[in-house]
């Protein structure tokens, strides 16, 4: 899980904080209190979130320029990270994991809700920073937060309660692989919003059929209902990036995808579709097959056309295909035959259970509506 943050930069942090605390903070320690998500966007507390002038004297204290390896661009404006606490909607029982919290922008934003947030910070520098920055913002919160000095792809567990929701400013270099990561490392995390790039969004959140609908977009709906939630400007960052950002909500399936295939069964028929996607599936998969011929006979068993390509089918889809390849991993012989039979028949009971469940209740009407923020101003780049 990481070793504590180093000592020396946590020294250096919290002296040119206690600085910091008495001519931009005055007070403000003493008046915070927590709030309600519904009070978050009135009478905020004063100073306690970083602004332009904060981020760039702590920045400068630390010695931290933000580098393009790290994807580190920092959120310098409070209704920024505000409107992303909303978005996320983040409650007040939550338990928030936040990736790359760099400086403490949107931690701070969390910290006013959440009733806990646990922060995943690779690098040395801002990892030792980090708490003392909680302390003197938020004093009366900062027993409600935690730091985990680790890169985020190597997490398997988390200090305190399970979390709850997943909230995070991604690094656009390793943004869908920290979250998949995330996301099937902790099986908890019911809610999660980050903020990506805007093309890698617009992949995550695409629809089958889709001209950018791939690898993302499949993994991404094994786990979650996935949406757009709004798209961030370029001028809400220090340094600006030359990307624009969107974030991107996810809710966790309530019901896993229906299928007696591996998570990794499925994940590689979605690698080998998409590793050639112009071609027919039928060639796509010849590989991960065997043969194009037998590619074939799993397409035409899981119902799928050998002449579809990868970006028309969904992810219920891939796991039939999955179940059904004939040899190699869980499908030889016939133990494969066994297997895609179980998983048609547990398909035909789910169907049968539902159209059952309709007959015996009655319709209603529901109104729905869509409830992401409106606002479309520019984008960003990686993350802090």
């Amino acid at each position: 899980m990481g070793g504590s943050p180093p000592r020396g930069a946590r020294g250096c942090v919290e002296m040119r904080l206690r600085r910091l605390g008495a001519t931009s903070h005055d007070g403000a320690a003493a008046k915070w209190q927590p709030r309600t998500l519904g009070a978050v966007s009135s009478n905020p507390a004063p100073d306690a979130l970083l602004g332009p002038a904060d981020i760039r004297e702590l920045a400068a204290a630390l010695g931290v320029r933000p580098t393009k390896q790290r994807g580190q661009n920092f959120v310098i404006d409070a209704n920024t990270v505000r409107r992303i606490v909303r978005t996320a909607d983040v409650r007040d029982d939550d338990v928030v994991v936040e990736v790359g919290p760099g400086l403490g922008s949107l931690t701070l934003a969390l910290l006013e809700v959440a009733d806990r947030v646990t922060a995943v910070e690779i690098d040395d520098v801002l990892a030792g920073a980090l708490p003392a920055t909680v302390a003197a913002r938020m004093p009366t919160r900062a027993d409600r937060f935690a730091l985990v000095h680790s890169d985020a792809m190597h997490i398997t567990d988390l200090p305190g309660p399970p979390p709850t929701a997943l909230v995070a400013n991604l690094p656009y270099n390793v943004a869908v692989p920290v979250l998949l990561h995330m996301l099937d490392t902790f099986p908890s995390i019911e809610r999660t919003l980050v903020m990506v790039q805007a093309e890698v969004a617009d992949r995550l959140a695409a629809p089958p059929g889709s001209k950018v609908y791939g690898v993302p977009s499949v993994k991404a709906n094994w786990h979650a209902e996935v949406k757009r939630a709004g798209s961030i400007g370029r001028t809400v960052f220090w340094p600006a990036p030359n990307v624009d950002s969107g974030l991107v909500a996810l809710v966790r399936r309530t019901e896993p995808v229906k299928t007696t295939a591996s998570k990794r069964e499925v994940f590689a028929v979605v690698d080998a579709a998409f590793a050639q996607r112009r071609k027919t599936l039928r060639a796509a998969l010849a590989g991960w097959a065997g043969s194009a011929a037998a590619a074939e006979v799993a397409l035409v068993a899981a119902g799928v056309s050998p002449q579809a390509r990868g970006e028309s089918l969904t992810v219920e889809e891939f796991a039939r295909i999955a179940e059904n390849k004939v040899g190699g991993e869980g499908g030889a012989g016939a133990e494969g035959t066994r297997r895609a039979r179980a998983g048609r028949e547990a398909r035909a009971a789910g169907a049968a259970s539902e159209a059952q469940a309709d007959t015996d209740t009655t319709p209603t009407d529901t109104a729905l509506t869509d409830t992401a923020p409106a606002d479309t101003a520019p984008p960003k780049e990686p993350g802090k």
